[in-house]
């Protein structure tokens, strides 16, 4: 369908809305409203949920600030997927979902009104790691604190980051461990360790190790990276931060150090990963005796093998070069 206006045409679509609902102090638990609109083509989300609060509910509510993407403010999900609203174009979302799009807020178990969340939980995280350079200064300085090209860029674009919360409400690290500080909150802490002019380093380092919360606790799974409007990549600033430990002489030896020194000479001695040497590494005999019945359900899926039918990689020494030229710490 098109519509004339001041002989410009738009096309629009009729569309269905599912919005979730729900005021913590009235309802016990939440709902969704159904409502359905014309939409043209050049409206984003948060066109469509200003248009619900002003044409159809008035107590309709929701975070929004600066309509540019850069404040984070009215991040919510559409279709399950992570979103700046004012950053979708609503007939693209249509493209990817159909013609039913179902808004929520990041966190339903969170929600306080709607699609605004209780962020208490995120932001204590984000204080926790210390997100500020520490340094000595002059208190009346005469010059500028120069810093290089090449130095600004081992932050890696962190620095970007809008806190919108869309990793940490997508992490699954986050959803069982409520201690865990979060994709975002050690983007941040990556941001402060990278800067040449902060002196903190080693003692971010030690709170981040702590086992149960810090960068060990990320479980690699990438929803973190897909869920960012900045496309920051936070997994790979998590792993950044693995690798300084290393670098500065900071790991503590636990379980999840072990883990990663054993992998590497896993994928040094055969070129693939020896799972099950991976375990005795990481937990000694005791590790092995627990998951043997996750190792009988691997061996009969033929996902390990025995230790003395442990294949190598035909392009091993080739792998040993990569390893050798691309690792920057000694384990």
């Amino acid at each position: 369908m098109s519509i004339t206006k001041e002989n410009k045409v738009f096309e629009t679509k009729k569309l269905t809305f599912k919005v979730f609902r729900f005021n913590k102090d009235i309802h016990y638990l939440p709902y969704y409203d159904t409502i359905v609109m014309e939409v043209n083509r050049d409206e984003l989300v948060l066109d469509v949920m200003n248009r619900i609060k002003w044409e159809h509910d008035g107590s309709f509510s929701y975070r929004r600030s600066c309509r540019h993407g850069i404040c984070g403010s009215c991040a919510v999900k559409i279709n399950q997927k992570p979103t700046l609203a004012c950053k979708d174009n609503v007939f693209e979302l249509v493209e990817q979902f159909g013609e039913e799009l179902v808004i929520e807020p990041q966190d339903i178990k969170r929600a306080y009104k709607d699609m605004i969340v209780d962020k208490s939980s995120f932001w204590d995280k984000y204080d926790q790691v210390q997100p500020y350079v520490i340094t000595e200064i002059e208190e009346f300085p005469t010059q500028e604190n120069i810093v290089s090209q090449e130095e600004a860029e081992l932050i890696d674009e962190a620095d970007y980051c809008i806190s919108c919360g869309n990793c940490y409400y997508s992490c699954p690290a986050v959803e069982v461990n409520e201690d865990y500080l979060g994709p975002m909150a050690l983007t941040k802490a990556w941001r402060f360790n990278a800067d040449i002019r902060d002196n903190a380093t080693d003692d971010r380092l030690e709170t981040l190790q702590k086992l149960g919360s810090g960068i060990w606790d990320c479980v690699k799974c990438n929803q973190c990276a897909e869920a960012c409007p900045k496309e920051l990549d936070p997994i790979g600033k998590i792993t950044k931060l693995h690798l300084q430990t290393f670098e500065r002489g900071k790991s503590l030896k636990n379980v999840a150090t072990k883990h990663a020194v054993g992998f590497k000479w896993s994928i040094i001695k055969h070129g693939l990963l020896d799972e099950g040497e991976l375990v005795k590494y990481s937990e000694g005999v005791p590790g092995v005796m627990k998951h043997i019945p996750e190792a009988i359900a691997m061996f009969r899926k033929g996902k390990i093998v025995m230790p003395w039918n442990m294949p190598k990689s035909k392009n091993l020494d080739e792998i040993k070069k990569l390893v050798d030229i691309t690792s920057t710490a000694k384990f």
